[in-house]
């Protein structure tokens, strides 16, 4: 690892010593070693997030990618240059200290760090004998999460740290993207230095699955404030209100919201928003029913018992189930609910 930024001093003192003498590396020296980094599924969001991390770091430092689908990561290789293609992710994970994941669903996760954890010789016997820091930036339920960060740390190879994030593919490819960490405060610095090259902000929320526990709680919240503002158009529509007007209004009252001011679901009233594109793009209606199962999981495993998630769930399956709204964005409720386009 290398200081990519000058804030990164505090981090040389706080990781320095994380796997003994014989790893021991310096963040604020002139005298900089090269970085390896690796990144793990380059999908939708992946792709360019990975795209922009080559890009920010130095032309010297290793970039190591991996992708279940070859053709993917050929074609990253062709458009990006200066990457190397692991064959697998233990490959990855030998070969970088930094080590980036995004993958789609909790058994994912599980299964790659399987993968890359045993044997338990990354430090010991891998061509990269320094201690890893893996980033985990899938949405996935926090108790699977936990249980990953455990067996890494467990098994003295690496820390685990949890960062999702908000933003969508628009704000991946502009690296814009919002990134909610949980990880101990003394690795922090690391972390943040790392997300800030893919993201604007970065929110430290507290420990290991914190960050999980607030992108499933904001999500389960825009979930619920979407279905609330398509209603609420379609009801003023058909009341005989212009759209652009109520929009206007609410978005200058207190009903005002994400889906009411940046992704307005009726047709025209957001320029470029999905609902003016037949509801293309955007967060799918699938991600939020993903999103809202793993939140509903978490909170039954919390013993929190949510009102209105499981109503929103049901409403946004049916929409992904309907001929006219599979595939879309998730705002395509107000069509499913029969508002006027």
């Amino acid at each position: 690892m290398r200081a990519v930024t000058a804030t990164a001093a505090p981090l040389g003192q706080a990781f320095s010593n994380l796997a003994g003498p014989a790893c021991r590396r310096s963040f604020a020296t002139s005298s900089r070693l090269d970085a390896g980094y690796g990144f793990i599924g380059l999908g939708r969001m992946g792709y360019p997030m990975a795209k922009n991390l080559r890009a920010k770091i130095p032309q010297s430092d290793t970039m190591v990618i991996h992708d279940v689908n070859p053709a993917v990561t050929e074609s990253f290789a062709k458009e990006v240059g200066n990457v190397e293609i692991a064959k697998n992710v233990r490959e990855v994970a030998e070969k970088t200290e930094t080590i980036l994941t995004v993958l789609p669903q909790p058994h994912h996760v599980q299964s790659v760090f399987h993968q890359i954890l045993k044997p338990p010789t990354l430090i010991t016997e891998a061509p990269n004998r320094r201690e890893r820091l893996f980033i985990d930036c899938s949405t996935i339920d926090p108790r699977t999460s936990s249980e990953v960060a455990n067996a890494t740390h467990s098994s003295q190879q690496g820390k685990f740290v949890d960062a999702p994030m908000s933003g969508g593919v628009v704000g991946a490819a502009a690296g814009t993207l919002t990134f909610m960490v949980g990880a101990p405060a003394d690795g922090i610095d690391r972390v943040r230095e790392v997300l800030s090259l893919m993201g604007r902000r970065v929110i430290h929320l507290g420990p290991p699955t914190s960050g999980l526990k607030g992108k499933l709680a904001n999500n389960y919240l825009l979930a619920l404030n979407n279905i609330a503002t398509c209603e609420a158009m379609h009801m003023g529509i058909k009341w005989g209100l212009d759209g652009q007007a109520l929009a206007d209004m609410i978005n200058s009252a207190t009903g005002k919201c994400w889906p009411s001011e940046a992704n307005n679901p009726v047709p025209g009233v957001v320029p470029n928003a999905p609902a003016g594109k037949d509801y293309e793009g955007g967060f799918g209606t699938s991600l939020m029913l993903k999103d809202l199962g793993l939140a509903l999981t978490a909170c039954a495993q919390a013993d929190v018992v949510p009102r209105l998630g499981p109503y929103a769930k049901d409403i946004y399956a049916a929409a992904e189930g309907a001929e006219d709204c599979k595939g879309r964005d998730f705002s395509v409720v107000y069509r499913y609910l029969g508002g006027k386009e």
